[in-house]
């Protein structure tokens, strides 16, 4: 009897050893497959000089990009196209839109380049364990990181099929020299423009990376909703996205502010050269206005889309507590009791992994956002209520909690929401009208 009793114990204990190793094959497996995606993150990074962490890859980085993305153009514009006729070439056309492409990249990698050099790869995304990385989503994360490739090849690609297109067409209308000559200018300034443009896009992609990471907390936040944990654990974790959201904001706020500002002016500008030009305006000399300002837009339209869907998705979390109160407070007292007595040390699933939030937690000097500071959020305690007084004040109090502080992405105290992106197509389209109102006139004979 005692042998058999023996038996079965050595029976269970290696089922749960067997158990064990499977979780831990599994988790393994994970976190090989994002740590590949993020390898290769990593490494397209690097080729393209975000990553400085020493003075030497500082300096590459930086030297690399005034050569190729500024002083080379420049070079050609100056000894190529200097005795071209006004009406196939127009310098000051040329200068402006360098200016403005350059700025926008040399922004782009003077921020990116900045917070990885502050943070790293995982930290700079959110995905290191000790901001309480889950296993469980590692294959969304992998996804989203694959989804950044595809993105910038989407944009990428049409608008270099155009720019080779337009480089081609001047070629052949503007021949410098011997064929091999014009060849070498049309892959250099080809290189220069891809240069420019992946660094600048990389930076928008990056930004909707981050951003489509936190959709992604937020939507297992949401499932978290449907556990029966205690009213703790549930703030504590919306506290966590919130934070996380604010030091999003602090990071990107100038560059996305910046990068408004520099499109619009570049369309401002774009807009009085090709009107007030009473010269002839052709595929030759204005198209990379129009390229130019195709780039521009789309790296601003990505931004914009990823602010406003990790914002929306951070106000949706009301309406999820609101329906999860609803439906636990409409349902039987017995399912409730059951329910209650559910160990609330049980993440489940979808809980990602728990990071205690000690005290230094809530006493770091938020000045990220003062708004979203959590010094000021007190976390109830549980209290011997019946259980339905305790649904209640779990309800009561979650709401109150979320409908306070809805989240999202901020830029100085500014929610970036659907309302705001709105207005700021209107300005957009009111500064377009204006300019053309100003430059377009008809004679009176």
């Amino acid at each position: 009897m005692a042998f058999s009793e023996q038996q079965q114990e050595a029976t269970l204990s290696s089922s749960q050893a067997r158990l064990l190793e499977i979780r831990e094959e599994e988790e393994y497996s994970y976190d090989t497959h994002v740590s590949k995606s993020l390898n290769r993150l990593e490494t397209f990074l690097k080729i393209f000089g975000f990553c400085q962490n020493s003075i030497f890859t500082i300096l590459l980085s930086w030297l690399s990009f005034l050569l190729v993305a500024v002083a080379l153009p420049l070079f050609i514009f100056h000894y190529f196209y200097s005795s071209t006729p006004n009406m196939y070439e127009i310098k000051s056309f040329e200068l402006e839109i360098l200016a403005f492409q350059s700025l926008v990249a040399a922004f782009s990698l003077l921020c990116i380049s900045h917070n990885l050099r502050k943070y790293g790869v995982r930290k700079f995304l959110f995905v290191d364990r000790s901001h309480g990385h889950c296993t469980q989503l590692d294959s969304e994360y992998a996804k989203k990181i694959n989804d950044f490739f595809y993105l910038l090849a989407v944009w990428l690609l049409p608008c270099l099929l155009v720019k080779t297109a337009r480089e081609g067409i001047r070629l052949v209308y503007l021949p410098q020299g011997p064929l091999w000559q014009s060849i070498a200018i049309l892959i250099a300034l080809t290189i220069s423009w891809t240069y420019s443009s992946v660094i600048f896009l990389s930076g928008c992609t990056l930004f909707n990376l981050v951003c489509n990471f936190q959709v992604i907390r937020f939507d297992n936040y949401g499932k978290l909703l449907e556990k029966d944990l205690d009213v703790s654990e549930y703030i504590e974790e919306h506290i966590r996205l919130t934070h996380y959201m604010s030091k999003i904001s602090h990071r990107f706020r100038i560059f996305f502010v910046f990068e408004l500002l520099v499109v619009t002016a570049s369309l401002f500008v774009a807009l009085v050269e090709t009107t007030g030009n009473h010269g002839l305006i052709n595929l030759i000399n204005g198209a990379d206005f129009g390229v130019t300002a195709i780039v521009e837009l789309v790296g601003l339209v990505i931004c914009l889309h990823a602010a406003t869907r990790v914002s929306h998705r951070a106000q949706g979390i009301v309406s999820v507590a609101t329906r999860w109160h609803s439906m636990a407070t409409c349902a039987s007292n017995e399912t409730s009791s059951s329910a209650s007595q559910a160990p609330i040390s049980g993440n489940g699933d979808f809980m990602e992994a728990s990071v205690p939030l000690s005290s230094d937690f809530f006493h770091h000097t938020y000045s990220e956002s003062d708004l979203e500071a959590v010094d000021y959020v007190p976390i109830p305690t549980n209290t011997a209520l019946s259980t339905y007084q305790k649904r209640q004040s779990f309800g009561t109090s979650i709401l109150m909690y979320l409908m306070a502080n809805p989240g999202g992405f901020t830029v100085f105290g500014w929610r970036i929401d659907r309302a705001l992106v709105n207005t700021i197509f209107f300005l957009e389209v009111s500064l377009a009208m204006f300019v053309l109102g100003k430059t377009i006139t008809f004679p009176s004979q």
